[in-house]
C-alpha cells in the first residue's frame, strides 16, 4: 500500500487527489490517517451486499456491520464515500440486490458502482453452477434489475459511476454463462426510457406522440441500434422528438 501511495504522492500538485478501492473490515483510524497524508480524497468500499447470509456463502470474509463501520470512519474523516456493489451473487435473489441498494442509500454514499455477477472459468461459482447450486440472472433480467437501481439511486442523487464490468477480450474468453454484455449499462438506460414512454402512453389512445427528452439522451431513448425506437414504430407509435436541456438525466416528457 505504502510503495503505490508513494509512487503517486509526488504527482499530487497535478490533479485533485488520489482514489482508492479497498475491503471495509480494512479501515481503521491508522490507515485513514495514512491515506490522508498521501493524498487520498475517495475511497470505495467492495460491499457487494448488505445481506449477512449472501456475504457468507460468498466467502466475502466481512459483515454489513463492517460497511457500516467503515462508512461511518470515512465519513468522519473527511474523505469522499463510494460504495460498489454485485448483483446476482450466490445465493442472492432481486429483493435482496434491492434491499442492498436501499442500505447503500442510507449509507448516504457519494458514488455507487454496480457490478452484475459474471461466472468466470476455474471458480467455485462454476462449480456451484455446473452443478445446479447456482443459477445466474440472465442478461434480461439483469437489465431489468439495474434499471431500477440506477432509478433509485438518481432519486438520492447518488451518482452511479460504473455499471458493469470493463469490457475485455480475456473477460470474454473466460466468462462461461451469457448473460454478459460490454455494453450493460447502455441496455439499462434503454430500458428506463422504454419503460417510461410505454407508461406515459397508457394514457392517451394517441399513436402520434411529440416525446421531449434532454439532448443528452436521445442515444438512451433510441436504443441501441434504435433498439427502441424501431419496437416502438412496430408497435405502431409515430413519433417526433423534441429536446429541452431543462428535463433530467432520465426525465421524459411526451405530449
Amino acid at each position: 500500500m505504502l510503495s503505490l501511495l508513494s509512487a503517486a504522492k509526488p504527482y499530487l500538485n497535478s490533479f485533485y487527489g488520489v482514489r482508492i478501492s479497498t475491503r471495509p473490515d480494512y479501515i481503521d483510524d491508522e490507515v485513514l490517517d495514512i491515506l490522508r497524508s498521501y493524498g487520498v480524497t475517495a475511497i470505495e468500499l467492495g460491499a457487494q451486499s448488505m445481506d449477512n447470509s449472501v456475504l457468507e456463502l460468498n466467502e466475502r470474509g466481512h459483515t454489513a456491520q463492517d460497511v457500516e463501520n467503515a462508512c461511518k470512519l470515512i465519513r468522519e474523516n473527511g474523505f469522499s464515500l463510494g460504495l460498489q456493489m454485485m448483483t446476482g451473487l450466490y445465493g442472492s435473489t432481486v429483493d435482496k440486490d434491492i434491499y442492498t441498494a436501499r442500505r447503500f442509500i442510507e449509507l448516504k454514499p457519494d458514488t455507487v458502482r454496480i457490478y452484475p455477477t459474471v461466472i468466470l472459468e476455474n471458480t467455485d461459482l462454476e462449480k456451484y453452477f455446473h452443478d445446479g447450486r447456482y443459477r445466474p440472472y440472465p442478461l434480461e433480467t439483469s437489465v431489468e434489475l439495474c434499471a431500477k437501481l440506477i432509478l433509485m439511486f438518481a432519486k438520492a442523487d447518488i451518482e452511479v459511476i460504473r455499471l458493469g464490468l470493463h469490457d475485455s477480450d480475456s473477460l470474454r474468453q473466460h466468462a462461461v454463462f451469457d448473460n454478459y454484455h460490454p455494453a450493460f449499462k447502455e441496455l439499462c438506460e434503454n430500458k428506463i426510457f422504454l419503460d417510461s414512454f410505454l407508461d406515459l402512453a397508457k394514457q392517451t389512445d394517441k399513436k402520434k406522440i411529440n416525446v421531449t427528452v434532454h439532448p443528452r439522451s436521445l442515444s438512451k431513448f433510441l436504443g441501441q441500434k434504435k433498439s427502441n425506437y424501431k419496437k416502438l414504430c412496430e408497435m405502431g407509435y409515430d413519433l417526433n422528438i423534441d429536446f429541452d436541456d431543462r428535463l433530467g438525466k432520465y426525465e421524459l416528457h411526451i405530449s
